[in-house]
């Protein structure tokens, strides 16, 4: 065996969404770190819909954004349209959302990662983790290669065992033209960490020049483009690393710039046709045949699974989304199938529009191995083994913002253990990326996790507009964002502040105020007195003067709960000693080990009264560890 002559600080396994963002906290963080991959060409790939954020998504990918991360700026960069979602609705649940260019995404990732210091790129694949003393120390590869590192990240995404199911056929794989990995998964179970198996899938792509748009309902962008990233002076820049010093990539326009307008999208429905044609082959689906062991996205569902439970539906949308300028294939968003390939023909044929489509690429459903997340820490780390980190669909969750968001925050966890400083825990009232991680690790997930506002209980304050107020001085003291970008969210703040003030000194009386405030459609333009502000400024204005009352009462029961979660367990305590705790409670808190009281509220089947047993246990424990400190001082 061939040992690699560099050491790490930090290997991230597997270079989709998540493993990107770890990477690159990792490395920006001055960590060496290394990114491995199977197929060095894939880097960055969209297996599914070309797009980023929608319904919570979008919160997260703001968030990613506000710690310095990457997914929104190269979604900025290779966006095709833009839309803000729910604007209908209350601020809390405005989303936005970007149909991009595949390839362009994909390629620009790559090259950030590339041209990023301290990050290394090596085409090839994990076999097993080597592991000392209950710490991972490196990992072999199938050519052989040793590689010693300090920290190790997982984001195999759905490769592990990947296996996938177009009706009868099967073939190994973690996405269609890719391979698996086989041998990963038994290298987790003789450490100890179990796996399980999940499904996803994938609907067919389409030739645009096959569809007859006429019969569809045209979907345009938003003008102007609501964008993703906070860091506009950030848009082209591109790391430089030792080996290409002096070369500069050329800080060419973003896709709209290039050409010109947004690409827009299209509204069909399925027919009763598609319904019949969906029962008469229901046997031959993976998912219904019992071929397929995995449980797959309730969220998300295939056309089967759509038609089967709700038969009172006449017709479901179908999206017909563009996955790139430079080429003529077609996302068919909502008709997701592991059908054989004979039927999608005849099920694709029954769509409004699509009554000549040329299939370019297959539907297919993927069932793949992933961590039940209840044995990592909330910093993503393992229980049973320190300084290996798991991010993504790994822990199965769906969606690319998902695994992003996971990724730049086991990236930065990783980053800190290297560094000897405390790990980064997002709570609940900061960030749906603390929703997200803190349901995984305390309630699990047996079907593939996704994001929305209504997981969130603080949600009012958790938008995504105010997502840098939140998160960039986290980020800038974490080290990933600069003095300028904390500077720009210092100067907004102030002057968010300051127009509030001025705001209840003009108004004593308050009643041209109160009039205001009572018509949400009112802008901050038809208000008296106004002033010159910028546009992001006023918006925030806006949202803290209609929505005081509901945001003040959001922050008192934020204050009321962070008691709970300032309450922490200590990692040796024994649940066995607290004897009046039910069974089932002892046995969940002993296998999760919640961090905090907080925690372990939110643990499914924990009652109010469990926790009141367990504050008086840590009384206790806390009593008798003072006793025995005090003799042994005595002593």
């Amino acid at each position: 065996m061939f040992t690699y002559p560099k050491d790490y600080d930090v290997i991230v396994v597997g270079a989709g969404h998540a493993g990107i963002e770890a990477a690159l906290a990792a490395a920006r963080l001055g960590c060496q770190t290394l990114l491995l991959t199977q197929n060095v060409d894939s880097i960055g790939q969209m297996s599914c819909n070309p797009a980023i954020g929608g319904l919570a998504k979008g919160h997260l990918v703001r968030e990613i954004d506000a710690l310095g991360g990457q997914m929104g700026k190269t979604t900025d960069y290779t966006g095709i349209q833009f839309r803000m979602l729910n604007k209908s609705n209350g601020p809390a649940v405005w989303a936005p959302r970007a149909q991009c260019d595949k390839k362009a995404y994909q390629f620009r990732q790559k090259l950030i990662c590339e041209s990023t210091t301290n990050l290394d790129l090596i085409q090839d694949q994990t076999k097993q983790l080597i592991t000392e003393n209950g710490q991972v120390t490196g990992l072999v590869t199938l050519l052989g290669i040793h590689y010693r590192s300090k920290t190790v990240i997982l984001t195999t995404g759905t490769f592990l065992r990947g296996l996938l199911h177009v009706g009868e056929k099967t073939q190994t794989g973690g996405r269609m033209g890719d391979g698996s990995a086989e041998s990963l998964t038994g290298s987790l179970n003789q450490l100890g960490i179990e796996t399980s198996r999940l499904k996803t899938g994938t609907p067919p792509r389409l030739l645009l020049k096959s569809l007859d748009l006429e019969k569809t309902e045209i979907q345009l962008g938003d003008e102007p483009p609501p964008k993703f990233s906070h860091w506009a002076d950030d848009m082209f820049h591109v790391e430089q690393n030792e080996a290409s010093k002096g070369w500069k990539p050329s800080p060419s326009k973003t896709v709209l710039e290039s050409y010109g307008q947004q690409v827009p999208c299209y509204l069909t429905y399925t027919t009763a046709k598609t319904a019949e044609i969906i029962r008469a082959n229901l046997h031959k689906s993976p998912m219904y045949s019992g071929q397929i062991e995995g449980i797959g996205p309730r969220y998300c569902p295939s056309i089967e699974d759509k038609i089967v439970k709700f038969s009172d539906k006449e017709k479901h949308q179908i999206f017909l989304e563009p996955e790139g300028v430079q080429t003529e294939e077609v996302y068919v968003n909502g008709l997701s199938t592991s059908l054989p390939f004979d039927v999608q023909v005849e099920l694709v044929h029954s769509v409004i529009g699509c009554e000549r489509a040329h299939i370019m690429r297959p539907a297919y459903a993927v069932e793949y191995d992933f961590v039940p997340p209840q044995q990592l820490h909330p910093w993503l780390e393992t229980k049973v083994c320190q300084n290996l980190f798991l991010a993504g669909q790994i822990n199965g969750t769906s969606g690319y913002e998902e695994a992003a968001a996971q990724g730049i925050m086991a990236g930065i966890n990783a980053a800190l253990r290297i560094k000897s400083k405390n790990p980064l825990v997002l709570r609940r009232d900061q960030a749906y990326i603390g929703v997200l991680i803190d349901d995984l690790v305390t309630k699990g997930t047996t079907e593939p996790y996704r994001m929305f506002t209504s997981r969130a209980e603080h949600r009012l304050l958790l938008r995504q507009d105010n997502a840098d107020l939140r998160l960039a001085k986290i980020g800038h003291e974490v080290g990933l964002l600069s003095n300028q970008n904390l500077q720009q969210v210092l100067q907004k703040e102030e002057g968010i502040e300051r127009e509030l003030e001025r705001l209840r000194k003009t108004f004593h009386d308050k009643k041209p105020l109160l009039k205001w405030l009572a018509r949400p459609e009112m802008k901050y333009d038809e208000l008296p007195g106004k002033i010159n502000l910028p546009a992001e400024v006023i918006q925030q204005v806006e949202i803290a003067a209609k929505y005081a009352g509901y945001i003040d009462r959001q922050e008192l029961e934020v204050k009321r709960v962070a008691k709970m979660e300032e309450k922490e367990i200590p990692k040796n305590f024994d649940y066995a000693l607290v004897p009046s705790l039910c069974i089932e409670a002892r046995q969940k808190l002993s296998k999760i080990r919640p961090a905090t009281i907080g925690q372990a509220s939110r643990i499914s089947g924990i009652s109010p009264s469990d926790v009141g047993v367990l504050l008086i246990g840590l009384k206790r424990w806390s009593e008798s560890e003072k006793r025995e400190l005090t003799d042994k001082q005595k002593n």
